[in-house]
């Protein structure tokens, strides 16, 4: 099969995965273009009519069509190459498609979202708080999603919510946007000792994996928030970066000024060509630690609550955005 057609075929396939329900051609082909690719609705319908053919999908008269178990197994078996730095593809796709300006503080920003039981989510709101009290989060501000709801190419299950929290790429952005570029290197867990960063106990490099790392880590039951929140040691999400060296300042200075808006998450930074936390840094650059985004519903998992996360699952606007001590309010909307 022509290689332009399969990689077209299987972005199909996907956003009726994700979506979970039946979808127009409109409706793939708006998420094809939130995600950065162009495809007309023609298009998308030619293609569904195809696979309807070939039984990787089914029609659902006008709702639209469902993915069959024969496209979920054509999902799982496309061959590794498919899939290999598709993150550190996104990445940068995601960091060049965010238009935020931090000086008037208005603009879309890329975040995560994790789809959860309201009820649930209420009974744990004060751990989730105290990860955002004691600087594990990335900044201070956090949004929901209502049932129905659509980002990028998910959407909120009726009986659910989706909690956005803003993704550590919004850093990325921000920067390429004041003429620095980054190189993100490796998503990994954090360990903590008196609540100072130790050491890298795991890590998952971004162009050999098509899943964010720290969706891996808390499915996996590898992190410790429970014990970064109650003692100060323990694993928590967070990746690393590198900038050219002759930026350091600049960085510093942007990292601040995010924080003062509340999209701080800047861990450290190194020296010019040195190490930082035992990870070497290419010559010329300086390496940089970034809080994951995921952090504070990561800790959800560990209270038994069954939660599915989604890293850099969309672009939402600043002013959605609110901070996270306004949660026990804000969610009496949904219960």
């Amino acid at each position: 099969m022509d290689e332009k057609k399969k990689r077209k075929e299987l972005l199909i396939l996907n956003i009726l995965k994700d979506a979970g329900m039946a979808l127009t051609s409109v409706k793939i082909a708006e998420r094809l273009v939130s995600l950065g690719h162009e495809m007309s609705e023609r298009t998308v319908r030619l293609y569904l009519q195809q696979m309807d053919a070939e039984g990787l999908t089914s029609t659902n008269g006008k709702r639209g069509h469902h993915i069959s178990e024969r496209g979920l197994s054509e999902i799982d078996s496309s061959h590794i190459i498919e899939r290999m730095g598709f993150l550190s593809a996104k990445i940068d796709r995601m960091s060049y498609q965010m238009n935020f300006d931090l000086n008037t503080t208005s603009g879309s920003l890329v975040i995560n979202v994790t789809f959860v039981d309201p009820r649930l989510f209420a009974k744990n709101i004060p751990y989730v708080n105290k990860v955002y009290a004691d600087g594990y989060a990335m900044g201070q501000l956090i949004t929901f999603l209502g049932p129905g709801e659509a980002l990028g190419h998910l959407a909120v299950p009726k009986d659910k919510i989706g909690v956005g929290t803003v993704c550590s790429i919004t850093l990325n952005g921000v920067l390429l946007k004041h003429g620095i570029p980054t190189n993100s290197r490796f998503g990994g867990l954090l360990e903590l000792s008196d609540k100072k960063p130790v050491r890298f106990v795991e890590i998952i490099m971004y162009d050999g994996t098509s899943i964010d790392p720290l969706e891996i880590f808390i499915r996996s039951g590898m992190t410790n928030y429970m014990g970064a929140i109650t003692t100060g040691n323990g694993r928590i999400g967070a990746s690393f970066r590198e900038f050219p060296a002759e930026s350091r300042e600049a960085v510093e200075h942007i990292a601040e000024k995010l924080e003062r808006v509340g999209l701080g998450g800047l861990v450290g930074i190194g020296k010019p060509g040195q190490n930082l936390l035992g990870i070497p840094v290419s010559e010329g650059r300086v390496g940089a630690i970034v809080i994951g985004g995921l952090n504070p519903v990561s800790i959800l998992e560990e209270n038994g609550v069954r939660a599915y996360s989604r890293a850099l699952a969309g672009l939402i606007d600043f002013n959605r955005l609110f901070r996270y001590d306004e949660m026990e309010t804000r969610i009496k909307d949904y219960l």
